[in-house]
């Protein structure tokens, strides 16, 4: 590859990415005056990077994940290429424009992996490779460690990124160390938003990777300053460079000629010698020619990539790099002036008045032309998820919990829509026996790469069977639930990268759930459609006390966007909102789901399932909507109680009390307070939602006071008084909770039947 025309790409590169930023703060009407924003330096220091990789080395199978603040370096690559309209080029920020920050969902640009999110953009394609992995094809071959078969997976990663804890959960996780097409390439520039790092701890960094069974590659210094080292004085050089601090560092790139002459030596006089011979271009330029910015250095790491574990590459960079805030400690997000904005354009030979001029004819435009023919992509051709049941038929008897209800409902849809059960995969961290999904994982098997011997397969005391081997269903990643609803987003977007879709579950405690909710929230935003399931949950988990019992998760299913939130109280709504949220994933337009289950054990006869097939099916469409009548009174009720999840059979019990002492009461059973609360806003005319549930469930012929109840914040359902205007009371946890019987923890936090009764004559009289 000739080096000059790379290096005319780079510049044209660096020039629109800078550009982008300049026209959406300097140039586009802003009435509003609010700031705009956009990072000229971060995207500086990652062009030549970029460059090298996309012109070089990317092939079409391979995906990239770019750093937030660079991505106005991916639409300057993406215009240069034809998959970006010029016109798009002047909207960074602006409404449908380019967005902030890369996009898959919202971007008109293509993009790999939505990144914005820090550490989460850098980890997503170490779960998008055991995606991959797992869905293209069957059999042990086609799922082992072929990347080059598969495509690699990058990560641009700045080094600031590294702070982040999820970053290390997943570089540590066991089973990462077999993937050996991601490879991360770490921008280290040595800044972060606020300052120089003092310290970055490059030696520290790659001794982490190194002992995680990552290949560390450290492209350090450029052809420049290597030259230099061979000069007598060059071993004093490296050793001043190798050794100073941080902040020294960035100083020098802010100093004269004069000043690197008087600063640089430091009293060594081989080292003044070297120096003294440097005319003051090649003293300047060597003090910044750092391997991140030299195209050959970078081939050179690039091709010693081996394919056969993790790869990180350490690029040493300078932030800002061409550019006049180059290095400065406060760059991060400052703006080129016009007078700075036309001096770049001068060095780089472009007209600041037309920015978007296209390169002209010659070989570097030919080179954009050739590389965009080898990584041009087809459209992904979505394949239909087989047909799933509404209704396995089975009518749950005895005493049950949600929680296993759950695992039941698994191993049933594998005898009744066996080819759909095949598009299941499960995933825990570490807690697979504990949340009953025991029978399902001893029925599909494990998931691995290759098959390994289960070492416990002839002990009759083993219950659960760990059998691994690449047709395996359930994974089970280590505890870490950043790293369980990563992959959990992955999974869920197989069908829009390859056109295969699945139908992926993450089970984890309830009480973690927010722990996971961003990641998970930000896979929504990337497309991912998953099913989230939080169990135990509640303070009915009540031996366990206060630090595993959870309260405001309700409130954050009904708030979540682009998830629809059940928490069933029996078995058979457990399989009847598992069945609609399966049902909407692995597709356009589908949603994921949030499953919130209990282990509090329920006499299932209380559900009073309809024995009629067609009052069964008019239920079950109650129960996958939202919310149901489970008790009528005969008559006008005084009072409606609306109950959801484990706390039924105190709402039940206390609406037999009422109606002894002459207050006629409704019970309903919500199962989706997202859902009711949807139905809410469109009947006013805002949003798009079925509302038939609402005179289903609380018709206005039967308005009364109503008492809401719920184990969890009682917030949630406080809206439920607003359909028909009535008097209200709202129970449920607010505090802490602490260890204890259910009986006497119900009754701390008022979930018992005196507590409902109590309320409800408050409405009543």
């Amino acid at each position: 590859m000739n080096d000059d025309v790379l290096r005319t790409i780079e510049q044209r590169v660096l020039w629109l990415a800078t550009a982008i930023v300049h026209h959406a703060n300097r140039v586009r009407p802003n009435p509003g005056g609010l700031k705009v924003g956009g990072h000229q330096a971060s995207s500086a220091s990652m062009v030549t990077i970029m460059t090298a990789l996309w012109f070089e080395h990317l092939r079409r199978e391979d995906r990239v994940s770019v750093k937030p603040h660079a991505s106005p370096v991916l639409h300057a690559i993406n215009h240069l290429l034809g998959e970006l309209d010029a016109r798009y080029l002047t909207t960074l920020r602006e409404f449908g424009g380019l967005q902030s920050y890369p996009s898959r969902s919202k971007d008109p640009d293509p993009v790999d992996y939505s990144t914005g999110s820090v550490g989460i953009g850098a980890t997503a394609p170490i779960w998008g490779a055991l995606a991959r992995r797992y869905v293209q094809a069957d059999g042990a071959d086609a799922r082992s460690a072929d990347a080059p078969r598969w495509g690699r997976q990058y990560s641009l990663v700045g080094d600031a990124e590294l702070d982040e804890g999820a970053c290390w959960e997943a570089v540590l996780d066991p089973m990462v160390s077999e993937l050996g097409e991601v490879v991360w390439i770490v921008d280290l520039n040595r800044q972060s938003l606020d300052r120089v790092v003092p310290n970055i701890g490059a030696t520290r960094l790659q001794g982490m990777f190194d002992a995680a069974g990552w290949q560390v590659l450290t492209v350090k210094y450029g052809a420049l300053l290597e030259e230099l080292f061979t000069r007598p004085g060059g071993d004093a050089l490296r050793t001043r460079i190798d050794e100073m601090p941080n902040p020294e560092y960035q100083r020098l790139l802010r100093c004269t000629p004069d000043q690197l002459r008087e600063r640089v030596p430091d009293g060594d006089e081989k080292l003044a010698a070297l120096i003294a011979d440097l005319d003051d271009a090649t003293l300047h330029a060597a003090i910044r020619n750092l391997g991140g910015h030299d195209l050959s250095a970078l081939r050179t790491a690039f091709a010693t990539i081996d394919d056969t574990r993790p790869t990180v590459v350490f690029a040493y960079t300078v932030k800002g790099h061409g550019l006049a805030s180059e290095g400065h400690p406060q760059n991060h997000s400052s703006l080129l002036t016009a007078e700075q904005f036309a001096e770049l354009a001068a060095a780089v030979g472009t007209d600041p008045d037309a920015p978007w001029e296209p390169l002209p004819a010659g070989p570097a435009a030919e080179l954009c032309a050739e590389v965009a023919q080898r990584l041009h992509r087809e459209p992904v051709e979505v394949a239909a998820v087989p047909e799933l049941p509404a209704d396995i038929g089975r009518t749950p008897s005895g005493t049950a919990t949600t929680q296993a209800a759950l695992g039941r409902a698994l191993l049933d849809l594998t005898r009744a829509a066996p080819a759909a059960a095949k598009r299941v995969v499960t995933l825990c961290p570490d807690v697979s026996s504990s949340t009953n999904l025991g029978g399902w994982v001893n029925k599909v098997g494990v998931w691995a790469a290759r098959e390994q011997v289960d070492w416990f397969a002839d002990d009759p005391e083993t219950i659960l069977h760990w059998r691994e081997r690449p047709d395996g269903q359930h994974l089970e990643l280590g505890i870490a639930e950043t790293n369980l609803v990563g992959l959990l987003g992955e999974l869920g977007a197989t069908w829009s990268r390859w056109g295969e879709p699945l139908l992926p579950i993450g089970v984890l405690y309830d009480p973690f759930v927010e722990r996971a909710l961003e990641p998970w929230s930000f896979g929504m935003y990337a497309g991912g459609q998953s099913i989230l399931v939080g169990t135990p949950s509640g303070v009915a988990l009540a031996p366990e006390g206060g630090a595993h019992q959870s309260i405001t998760t309700p409130s954050v299913g009904l708030e979540q966007p682009g998830c629809t939130s059940y928490e069933p109280a029996f078995a058979i709504d457990v399989e009847w909102s598992l069945l609609a949220s399966l049902a909407q994933l692995g597709r356009p337009g589908g949603r994921s789901a949030y499953l919130r289950l209990s282990t509090r054990p329920v006499d299932q006869s209380l559900a009073a399932v309809p024995a009629d097939p067609a009052a069964r099916e008019r239920r079950r469409r109650q129960v996958v909507a939202g919310a149901y009548p489970l008790r009528r009174a005969a008559g006008s009720p005084a009072v409606t109680i609306a109950v959801m999840g484990a706390v039924v059979p105190e709402a039940l019990a206390a609406a037999e009390r009422l109606e002894a002492q002459g207050h006629a009461c409704d019970v309903v059973c919500v199962t989706s307070a997202g859902l009711l609360f949807d139905a809410v806003q469109a009947r006013a005319g805002r949003g798009e939602a079925d509302t038939w549930v609402l005179d289903a469930a609380f018709p206005a012929r039967r308005a009364a006071p109503l008492v809401t109840v719920l184990d969890g914040h009682p917030h949630t359902l406080a809206f439920l008084a607003g359909i028909n205007r009535v008097p209200a009371a709202h129970l449920g946890v607010s505090r802490f909770g602490q260890s204890g019987d259910l009986e006497s923890v119900f009754r701390h936090h008022g979930l018992d039947a005196d507590s409902i009764v109590g309320a409800a004559l408050d409405v009543v009289e």
